[in-house]
């Protein structure tokens, strides 16, 4: 099994969404001590936006088929996702921006796209400041998950699980216990059949 770990947060060692994808991972890699395993961290080492390159030896080109790489050899990814501003971070965009690629990962036909990456197991590391889940008066305003949902989907990705730490921000006691539930969530996930 090759496990692919995507970090995105850009407050490192203070990060909610980097605790729990340290722990998913060590699940992970406890149930199935033979994964081959990489990791990108995405704030540490940025991705430039995507823009057109002529060029195949162009830098920017290269990391972009290296990135590309990695997730298309990935069997499960541990993805790292705060919300910023209701949505992603600009870091985690700009990975997937490097990842939606037309005849690579999704392939547009006359009865509509089909993805072309299925197969993998995505786990999302969730983390929120206040409270968006279904059924929050926030819900409305979830463009983070509902985003990952829809493109992982439009990249053939169904297996996708979420592992939320919600409210963080508003006390103390609230991060405790969003993280304590978060954990227990961790220790529930089942590793993926060989």
């Amino acid at each position: 099994m090759k496990l692919l770990h995507i970090d995105s947060s850009a407050l490192g060692n203070h990060s909610v969404s980097r605790a729990l994808t340290a722990d998913i991972v060590a699940r992970v890699r406890r149930t199935r001590p033979d994964a081959n395993y990489r990791y990108r961290d995405l704030a540490a080492q940025p991705l430039p936006h995507w823009s057109p390159v002529a060029d195949a030896s162009d830098p920017a080109a290269l990391l972009g088929n290296e990135v590309m790489e990695e997730f298309l050899a990935a069997d499960v990814i541990v993805l790292g996702a705060p919300m910023y501003n209701f949505g992603i971070p600009s870091q985690l965009k700009a990975w997937i921006d490097r990842i939606a690629v037309a005849g690579k990962t999704f392939r547009y036909t006359a009865s509509g796209p089909e993805g072309l990456a299925g197969g993998k197991r995505v786990i999302v590391a969730s983390s929120r400041g206040g409270f968006y889940g279904q059924g929050s008066a926030g819900a409305a305003m979830d463009f983070q998950e509902s985003y990952l949902r829809a493109v992982l989907g439009f990249l053939g990705i169904t297996d996708i699980q979420f592992v939320r730490a919600e409210g963080v921000a508003v006390s103390a006691e609230q991060k405790d216990q969003a993280l304590t539930e978060a954990r227990q969530a961790i220790g529930t996930l089942l590793p993926k059949a060989a």
